[in-house]
């Protein structure tokens, strides 16, 4: 729930844990006291949240709680926050990427127009001399 990997854990605990063992002690149904303490130290959270730790209640206060949170600028959360971004990024990276594009072609058009203009000066001046 915590996000954290069984290597992490593993590498938190000490040089004698590693994945495997963390996934074994996963599967257990009673753990020692005083590694539960060791683990949710690590974790920094109370060994009794562990013990008593039932996934369908975590999954409704998470729910609850994450989705009733943002109560704007004055709100408990310090700030707004837009978790329904209106735009796709992607497609305005995409927009970006075609501006700089047609940019850089009249860009190129406008040097060859100059080229032009200063070949035909220069025709036109030893076309006189």
């Amino acid at each position: 729930m915590l996000g954290v990997k069984q290597d992490a854990l593993a590498s938190m605990l000490g040089d004698d844990w590693n994945q495997q063992k963390i996934s074994l002690l996963e599967q257990k149904e009673q753990i020692d006291d005083l590694l539960l303490e060791q683990i949710a130290g690590q974790l920094k959270v109370p060994a009794e949240a562990i013990k008593k730790f039932d996934e369908e209640t975590a999954i409704f206060n998470i729910q609850n709680n994450f989705e009733g949170s943002n109560t704007g600028a004055t709100g408990v959360t310090g700030g707004t926050q837009n978790y329904d971004c209106t735009f796709n990024p992607l497609q305005k990276y995409a927009e970006a990427i075609e501006a700089n594009k047609e940019l850089y072609e009249r860009l190129l058009q406008s040097e060859k127009d100059k080229n032009e203009l200063l070949q035909n000066m220069l025709n036109e001046m030893k076309r006189r001399s």
